[in-house]
């Protein structure tokens, strides 16, 4: 039972912690990004397409397809987090507001076209696309995904980058003082938009990542509560990624080992539901007595003008 809840708890916390890190890299340059719901659902359906086709080409039991997939959901990320950051960064917009427009929007896409691409392309009127389960791999005598190694070293490299560069020492400065980066001749904006990027990107892995690991399949409803949930895990965090690590991995196993507690109870599948809030009421717990004490950039969220310095 043990190993069930830590395999399970890290099948669904690693996804939630690179997503939380691309929240990380968009909030510490300064621009407030609740738009992490839908840059992994973009991202995953991306993805899935890929998926689905490259299926139809070298059939199902190639394993080509899967990491096409976290690659072309890596993509797509990155492209509709392109929307985000060239609204908030260039055009100025109401940040906070931006994100939930973007989620919105991109839930409502994805529905559009799954259906419509399954009419079309698959003479179905299926709302989601399966994907089936992928290979795994055994490390240490534990069977892994193998997004779950994929997101370990992603996720070394997104440290070390943000603590260890010059790129990092400047995105996370733009965050603070962006004007004393101006005025080292450092160009905000760009540093800003590439942060955004980097968000779409490993959100759109995460994304992939749930649709091959929650339901074999994507379909616009799969990741719902997913995006803030990680933006919850950054908070608590305190916008670093080693702690926000732990928030994930609490997250991660309290869904786990309360789905493994009710069905050794031998409970009816409707308490398993009911199991699926604990990761958002300890959410709720963590904010309320821990969130007091963290401290955002200073500049998170405001609207940099290059003529007030």
């Amino acid at each position: 039972m043990i190993e069930n809840i830590i395999g399970e708890g890290m099948t669904f916390a690693l996804p939630l912690f690179v997503m939380a890190i691309g929240g990380i890299y968009s909030e510490r340059s300064g621009i407030t990004n609740l738009a992490l719901e839908g840059l992994q659902g973009v991202g995953a359906f991306v993805g899935a397409l890929a998926a689905v086709l490259l299926a139809r080409v070298f059939g199902a039991q190639s394993q080509l397809p899967y990491y096409a997939a976290l690659l072309f959901a890596m993509l797509g990320g990155t492209l509709y987090a392109s929307l985000h950051a060239l609204l908030c960064v260039y055009f100025k917009a109401n940040q906070v507001i931006n994100g939930v427009v973007v989620n919105i929007l991109a839930m409502a896409l994805t529905a559009v076209f799954t259906k419509g691409i399954n009419r079309r392309l698959f003479g179905t009127p299926s709302d989601k696309f399966v994907l089936g389960v992928s290979e795994r791999w055994s490390i240490l005598e534990k069977s892994v995904y193998p997004f779950e190694v994929i997101i370990v070293v992603v996720a070394m490299i997104s440290w070390y980058v943000l603590y260890r560069t010059k790129y990092g020492l400047r995105l996370r400065a733009c965050g603070d003082n962006p004007h004393a980066v101006d005025a080292a001749g450092i160009d905000v904006a760009k540093i800003r938009f590439t942060a955004v990027l980097v968000s779409g990107a490993l959100s759109g892995l995460a994304g992939i990542s749930f649709a091959y690991s929650v339901s074999a399949s994507f379909s616009s409803g799969i990741y719902v509560g997913y995006g803030y949930l990680s933006i919850a895990a950054l908070i608590f965090g305190n916008w670093k990624i080693v702690p926000t690590l732990v928030a994930c991995l609490v997250f991660g196993f309290a869904k786990s080992g309360g789905y493994q507690l009710v069905q050794a109870a031998g409970l009816p599948s409707s308490y398993s539901d009911l199991i699926m809030i604990l990761p958002y009421v300890l959410t709720l717990l963590l904010l309320v007595f821990f969130s007091k004490h963290n401290h955002a950039p200073r500049a998170l969220g405001e609207i940099y003008d290059k003529g007030k310095r």
